[in-house]
């Protein structure tokens, strides 16, 4: 069974195509990164590495007893700006355990019509364990941008990831009236897919503020968890919508899927970490160790 969801709406479908496809880029800044993790007796630890450009990560850290390794990506140019491309590869050998996350929210600019995109490829090996935890995309009024994350697990891997997407910049008063973004959120799962997330919002349209689209709130936000079926636990987490937003967490087959629809960002992360600390210990099975960066 394959779940794909659009805008809160969440159905079964058949998917002939399971390739992402991407436009030929414009000149601009290329950052590729690529790594590669393995268990090595007691902790899992860096075994292959490979930048080209501006992408890169810090040191490991190793903050739990558990041996996971927590990674930060960084992009020291803090945006994308129409015609850059960034290009992320990782791969988890055999029971390797890896957390990932950036130390700030990813932005994208304004452009005069070239694409700005973003492409991350992740490989899980049989009992290898990700958690995905990317801080928000800010997508600037006219900006042109594409977002792609394709996720590969074995039958008995574990994953639990986000994407939040900021449309203009509400703490500056910048509405998205103009520009376009394309946004893919992808798990497959020994070469068949198993949640597709698809999004197309164009600036200044009436899905922004339709009751059936945004409704007017310019945050959307999804976390996606494999082999949890903590559905009552993540609904607590989430705890009560506050005014002018909503909160949903679904049980689909052996996915739980939460989303976010409202007007801060922060607060998107801040639910959806709850969520993270009450499921980890029946997905992980250790409890949940924020990382130090997200203290900062």
């Amino acid at each position: 069974m394959v779940w794909v969801g659009t805008l809160g709406v969440v159905e079964s479908v058949q998917v002939t195509d399971n390739k992402a496809i991407l436009p030929v880029a414009e000149s601009g800044w290329q950052g590729e990164l690529s790594l590669g993790f393995r268990w090595a007796g007691s902790r899992t630890v860096i075994h292959h590495r490979h930048h080209r450009g501006p992408l890169r990560i810090q040191r490991p850290f190793y903050p739990e007893a558990s041996g996971t390794c927590h990674v930060y990506l960084l992009h020291p140019p803090g945006g994308l700006v129409g015609g850059d491309q960034l290009t992320f590869s990782c791969t988890l050998g055999d029971g390797a355990r890896t957390l990932l996350t950036t130390p700030g929210a990813g932005k994208f600019y304004r452009s005069n019509g070239p694409l700005a995109v973003q492409q991350n490829t992740i490989t899980l090996a049989d009992r290898a364990c990700l958690e995905w935890f990317p801080q928000e995309s800010i997508v600037f009024d006219g900006a042109q941008m594409q977002s792609i994350t394709r996720v590969e697990l074995s039958a008995d891997s574990r994953f639990i990831g986000w994407d939040i997407l900021c449309l203009g910049r509400p703490d500056a008063a910048e509405q998205f009236s103009h520009g376009h973004v394309r946004q893919r959120f992808e798990l497959w799962q020994d070469g068949l897919p198993l949640w597709l997330d698809r999004a197309e919002y164009a600036g200044g349209s009436a899905q922004l503020q339709a009751r059936w689209g945004l409704q007017g709130r310019p945050v959307v936000a999804t976390l996606v968890c494999t082999g949890s079926s903590q559905l009552e636990a993540a609904r607590a987490a989430l705890g009560a919508a506050l005014q002018g937003e909503h909160l949903v967490a679904t049980q689909l087959d052996t996915l739980l899927v939460c989303r976010y629809l409202g007007a801060q960002a922060e607060r998107a992360r801040q639910v959806f970490q709850a969520v993270w600390q009450a499921v980890r210990p029946d997905i992980m099975g250790h409890r949940a160790t924020p990382p130090r960066i997200w203290r900062t």
